[in-house]
């Protein structure tokens, strides 16, 4: 089985193959893996880069959007030297120096309906990342309608929340459009109400962890459950 990795990749991802749920082969699994992220923002930033760190093959990243100074407080994949790059690009250069092994293609566009499902047929899973109601509606109705698992989180002021849609089909799980209408408040945005930098950091690190979770098929997901965060007194549901 080692004859798959050779030894700086064994070192690399050594602290993650021993743990008993993931191994050699679970490690493969990682390697073989394909997931979007829509939005290369504050949810964005910690998905990608643990992503990237867990050894994920491949990384699909959308955004249409350049960094600005006011992204820096809480977008820790950007910088200050980036500023005024298009985030896929700002992105995809800080991802290569911590895992030049993972594939990574920066999409610096806002895809229409078309572009998504044609995306949506090579992922095994697309992460939510996103910040207004438009896209994730959008991105719910095409992984619906492609059978494939979307992963949703979200962060405002000092909340947050993600949850999973398997979209698999079965009449078991909800979907995104089983939660909220589509008629959501654009006004919700962290650009009119703020956002503490560390709540989109913790809604994003859960996100990269249910994504491993998903793709090695490991531990209890979060499908059909909505996991709520008040990150002021630290209450979670």
């Amino acid at each position: 089985m080692t004859a798959d990795f050779n030894d700086s990749q064994l070192l690399r991802y050594s602290r993650q193959i021993m743990l008993p749920q993931i191994d050699l082969q679970g490690q493969q699994r990682l390697q073989g893996a394909h997931v979007a992220i829509i939005g290369m923002g504050g949810l964005g930033s910690p998905v990608a880069l643990y992503l990237a760190a867990a050894g994920i093959g491949r990384l699909t990243l959308v955004d249409d959007d350049r960094v600005d100074i006011s992204n820096l407080q809480r977008q820790i994949i950007h910088s200050t030297a980036t500023i005024g790059q298009a985030k896929v690009h700002s992105a995809a250069s800080r991802l290569a120096e911590l895992n030049p092994e993972v594939v990574i293609h920066p999409l610096n566009q806002r895809l229409n309906d078309v572009e998504l499902a044609a995306l949506l047929q090579s992922v095994d899973l697309v992460i939510d990342a996103s910040d207004n109601f438009a896209t994730r509606f959008q991105l719910n109705r095409l992984a619906v309608a492609a059978g494939k698992p979307l992963l949703s989180g979200a962060s405002i002021r000092m909340e947050g929340q993600i949850t999973l849609f398997p979209n698999q089909g079965d009449g078991r799980y909800p979907c995104y459009r089983c939660l909220y209408s589509e008629t959501g408040d654009e006004d919700a945005s962290c650009s009119r109400n703020g956002v503490l930098a560390s709540v989109v950091g913790i809604i994003g690190t859960l996100q990269a962890n249910e994504a491993i979770k998903w793709l090695l098929q490991i531990g209890d997901s979060l499908a059909g459950r909505l996991l709520l965060l008040d990150a002021l007194t630290f209450h979670y549901a």
